[in-house]
């Protein structure tokens, strides 16, 4: 071979590994950071935070790590416009995020239309890993059941029989009332559910709901309310003196990112599921608080924790599969450990649900702000159905 010819292939190889070892690996992430900010800018900083390190620690696979995240505004539509052209056009290798159970439900079935894998951040319907489970789709947080049963396990110790529901009419609220409901009664047959109330997300006329409500007579209230109509419910509900006299147990409502919104008028005594950040002293969960504060110059919301385990299991995942090949992938997410602040957490390869926990207490204010006391680490694996629950609920083709 002459030369010039030799030099000029080799000058092609070259430049061909050199492109190859520069491919990014593409991570599609969709969120209603327009609509729920709250959680949302909290949780694009901790995605943010576990990206800077893996490819501060030279990334996966060689490559480094890129992340495209795209605002789906709260919307269905637009969280599958978002995906269509992230697949098509960005060719990302995964698909990452959702916050509404709508919009996961809509990501999800776009996953398993386009044999894509879709991690499920937020979105916490019990219908995107089991009635509408698909091969392709693994949950991170907690579903409804779950938190659910953690919630029912103090719920059943109150001596309430009458109890009432408010939760906000879609997906998410529906899967709460209803997995609370055949748990409590599974371990209190005494209890009857008195009383519903089922405003628009988004849209609570706390004065009409909280009337409705208490002629019921209920013994206790189990709310699914969060973000502004959260604040709506407890102001009104303190104003016209119903918190503390009546029970409630709600459903998120000790996490920062209300607590912080609800200041002073925290309500006292409410059993919750939440996120003490400031009296968590485990080791993982101290340096990701340290290094996050480090870098925002803030201390973690749920949010935070959720954007960083969602990175961490993806990272596992390609690590496990030493591939972006989504068939591999779901092999390798099926049955994954991976870490996060709460701790260690797996993917369940029955229905790709994670164990990832939730912290359970009651509410209480400090220094003129909500807190959490009274807590403990609800281990997510604990609170999970049988294989035999799953079965009856989950597609037989989600399964393979």
């Amino acid at each position: 071979m002459k030369p010039a010819l030799l030099g000029g292939v080799l000058l092609a190889t070259a430049l061909c590994a050199h492109s190859a070892s520069d491919q990014t690996i593409k991570i599609g992430e969709i969120n209603s950071y327009s609509t729920i900010p709250q959680f949302t800018l909290p949780y694009r900083q901790g995605w943010q935070l576990a990206v800077e390190e893996i490819n501060a620690a030279g990334g996966l696979l060689g490559r480094k790590v890129e992340v495209i995240a795209r605002d789906d505004a709260g919307k269905p539509e637009e969280a599958l416009r978002h995906a269509i052209e992230l697949t098509a056009r960005e060719k990302v290798d995964v698909l990452a995020g959702g916050y509404l159970s709508n919009v996961g439900l809509a990501l999800s079935d776009h996953a398993q239309k386009n044999k894509r894998v879709y991690i499920a951040s937020e979105p916490l319907t019990d219908a995107i890993v089991w009635d509408k489970g698909n091969r392709y789709t693994f949950r991170l947080r907690p579903s409804t059941y779950m938190q659910a049963a953690m919630l029912v396990e103090e719920a059943a110790k109150m001596p309430a029989r009458r109890w009432a529901t408010i939760a906000p009419n879609y997906e998410y609220g529906q899967s709460a009332v209803a997995s609370f409901k055949e748990l409590l009664k599974a371990k209190r047959p005494d209890v009857e559910f008195v009383g519903e109330q089922w405003p628009a997300l988004g849209k609570l006329d706390a004065g009409t709901a909280l009337q409705a409500t208490m002629q019921s007579k209920p013994d206790a209230i189990f709310n699914v309310t969060f973000g502004a109509d959260l604040a709506k419910l407890v102001r009104e509900g303190n104003q016209r003196g119903i918190f503390p006299k009546v029970p409630v147990v709600s459903l998120l409502s000790g996490e920062p990112e209300y607590l912080d919104v609800l200041k002073d008028e925290t309500p006292r005594g409410w059993i919750v599921t939440g996120y003490p950040w400031d009296q968590i002293d485990s080791r993982e969960h101290a340096s990701f608080a340290a290094n996050y504060y480090r870098r925002f110059n803030e201390y973690p919301k749920v949010g935070s924790v959720v954007g960083y385990s969602t990175m961490q299991a993806i990272f596992a995942g390609i690590k496990k599969a030493n591939s972006t090949d989504n068939e591999k992938l779901v092999v390798a997410l099926r049955g994954l450990k991976f870490s996060t602040p709460f701790g260690p957490a797996e993917f369940r390869a029955i229905d790709h649900q994670s164990t990832m926990g939730a912290y359970v207490g009651k509410l209480d204010l400090r220094g003129g702000k909500g807190t959490m006391t009274n807590w403990r680490y609800a281990d997510g694996k604990a609170y999970l159905p049988s294989d035999a629950y799953v079965k009856a609920r989950r597609p037989a083709d989600a399964m393979k």
